[in-house]
């Protein structure tokens, strides 16, 4: 099989010649400092690994929308070890909203979210302006990486991957829940807004190309909310939002990212229209993913990928615990349907032990 075949297999719940193996993405930081700076192209071809490149769309807005959503970011301080922080103001003709963020080598990360009042959403619902999606740098990457691998983007919106997802970004999680809780009336006035603006999106845009696309994000995780208020302010509107993506482009596959606890959403992510679920995250990285129960239940329905602890496998392991962890996942999931894959996002690591994980991966074959 060619390594795009191989994926594309596993994504469509069968079996391919041997387990696939990707990464999370490659971060800019681990690139620079263990790899000589060099691109996930290159990553993938070093470590002879099945490419699954992350690329998105250029995101087109209409002119008079954005003079009606102005960023204004101010200038950086930079602070102890280095740490750069920064706030941004966004002009509406109503008033303004102002957010903060920081960032250091490493990553960026919010100190300030963006909705705190009501009278700040029902700005952003008015002026948030909803972009038209040009897929140019997805087709270029596709027809370069030809029968290599598989693309992969995520669906947009305005925080990871689903409208639960995006108001926790907005808002905060802390308090998209207690709104949940007290005000739920409001919670799915604001659900209903921020679908809508990707469904707009949607169907202005023309259909996506690549072959994946990610869902979902870590605030539905079981770990974060309970499965009660999953099935009350995700599950409905997960479905609408991935029937219509599945309408307009019906070659994709759709993956339900929950990185963290999801045993106890299997039911809910296999009604929700997706067709794989992942991170897989497993108990040792602070999930609660079995994945040889989660085949058992839901198997038959979804694909996954990830369930490899990079902690224990690239940033603290061996050549020897990474391979072992690679044919645990393996015995987890024998039937095919399955990518492994680091449980999220990995920062430091030997690249001996990425080296063995790729090797390994290879050895685990299906009968």
């Amino acid at each position: 099989m060619t390594p795009r075949d191989r994926l594309l297999t596993a994504l469509h719940n069968e079996k391919p010649d041997h387990l696939p193996a990707q990464v999370h993405s490659w971060m800019g930081y681990y690139l620079n400092t263990y790899l000589g700076g060099i691109d996930q192209w290159a990553a993938y071809e070093r470590f002879g690994m099945d490419m699954v490149i992350y690329t998105g769309p250029h995101l087109v807005y209409d002119e008079k929308a954005l003079s009606r959503w102005v960023h204004q970011d101010h200038p950086a301080t930079i602070g102890p070890g280095g740490v750069r922080s920064w706030k941004t103001t966004i002009h509406t003709p109503d008033g303004d909203l102002t957010m903060a963020h920081s960032s250091n080598e490493i990553t960026t990360w919010e100190t300030e979210h963006l909705i705190k009042t009501g009278r700040d959403f029902a700005l952003f619902e008015k002026y948030a302006p909803v972009p038209t999606k040009d897929w140019s740098p997805v087709i270029r990457d596709k027809e370069r990486l030809g029968d290599r691998g598989i693309v992969r983007t995520g669906s947009g919106g305005y925080g990871q991957g689903s409208p639960w997802q995006d108001l926790c970004t907005l808002m905060g999680t802390v308090p998209a829940i207690m709104t949940a809780m007290d005000e739920p009336d409001r919670m799915h006035h604001m659900l209903r807004v921020i679908l809508d603006k990707r469904l707009e999106s949607l169907e202005k845009s023309p259909p996506n190309p690549s072959d994946i696309v990610e869902c979902g994000g870590g605030a539905g995780s079981d770990t974060v909310i309970s499965p009660a208020l999953h099935e009350e302010f995700c599950l409905p509107y997960d479905q609408e939002h991935h029937a219509a993506i599945h309408a307009k482009s019906p070659h994709i596959k759709i993956v339900y990212h929950l990185c963290g606890g999801l045993m106890h959403m299997l039911d809910h992510v296999a009604r929700n229209g997706a067709d794989g679920l992942e991170t897989m995250t497993p108990p040792s990285m602070g999930g609660n993913a079995d994945i040889a129960e989660a085949n058992r239940r839901v198997g038959d329905r979804l694909f996954f990928i990830g369930g490899f602890d990079q902690q224990a496998g690239f940033e603290r392991g061996t050549p020897e615990e990474a391979r072992r962890l690679v044919f645990a996942c393996h015995a987890g999931r024998p039937n095919g349907g399955y990518i492994c894959c680091p449980s999220d996002h990995f920062f430091h690591g030997a690249p001996e032990n990425i080296q063995a994980f790729a090797d390994a991966a290879k050895e685990c074959r299906y009968a």
